[in-house]
């Protein structure tokens, strides 16, 4: 995951801990970073077991460290894989860790819980930054796909999220195979379809929506 995906990914855990460059990281740091990498995969295609397994690992082994700055950027992570696939249940895992968390961090969780102060914009990475102004035109330039359906998921919540956004967001997650993140976006796009009275794009909309659920069968 790039740097603008999320500030605070799962690279990070192990960039700010591992010291000197070409120094081979800590077994734990290792190990929180594969998990952290398998919790944000499992949400994204969900595998709620699997997610629930590979965080309480990464917890484990972050925990090791005694830093709550540490496990609170693994509970933004998780909720930043969450808010992608357009589950709006909020942060309380990063919440118990505020305190400890740097200001960016208490930022990024602002902005996926819609709560984010004007004055802490800049502090977002800069594909967030765009959606938070509603930019909808930035999307197509983030390269990053958690960082491009995170945004996009900021759009959609503001009300600013037209036809070219939800599609850019389906066509995103379908890339990935990342199965309940596209079953999401494809209800939202198929609403927009039946909003514009489109029933042929709804009807396609639905097979596709049939055999991504077909899937997980």
């Amino acid at each position: 995951m790039s740097r603008d995906a999320l500030h605070l990914a799962a690279a990070a855990v192990i960039a700010c801990v591992a010291g000197c460059a070409g120094t081979p990281p800590p077994e734990w740091a290792a190990d929180a970073h594969a998990a952290m990498q398998q919790t944000v995969a499992a949400a994204l295609e969900g595998r709620p077991r699997v997610e629930q397994t590979e965080f309480a690992r990464a917890l484990q082994q972050l925990s090791r460290t005694g830093r709550t700055d540490l496990l609170a950027r693994a509970e933004l992570l998780r909720c930043a894989a969450h808010a992608a696939r357009l589950d709006d249940a909020g942060c309380p895992g990063f919440e118990r860790h505020r305190t400890d968390a740097d200001r960016a961090d208490r930022a990024y969780a602002d902005y996926l819980t819609g709560r984010l102060d004007a004055a802490d914009l800049s502090l977002l990475p800069a594909a967030q930054q765009a959606a938070a102004r509603g930019d909808a035109q930035a999307l197509a330039r983030v390269d990053d796909p958690l960082a491009r359906l995170v945004a996009a998921s900021t759009l959609l919540r503001a009300g600013r999220a037209g036809p070219d956004t939800v599609a850019l967001a389906v066509d995103t997650a379908s890339a990935q195979g990342w199965r309940a993140a596209l079953l999401a976006w494809l209800q939202v796009q198929q609403r927009f379809a039946l909003r514009a009275g489109d029933d042929a794009l709804a009807q396609r909309v639905q097979r596709r929506i049939d055999a991504a659920a077909g899937a997980r069968r």
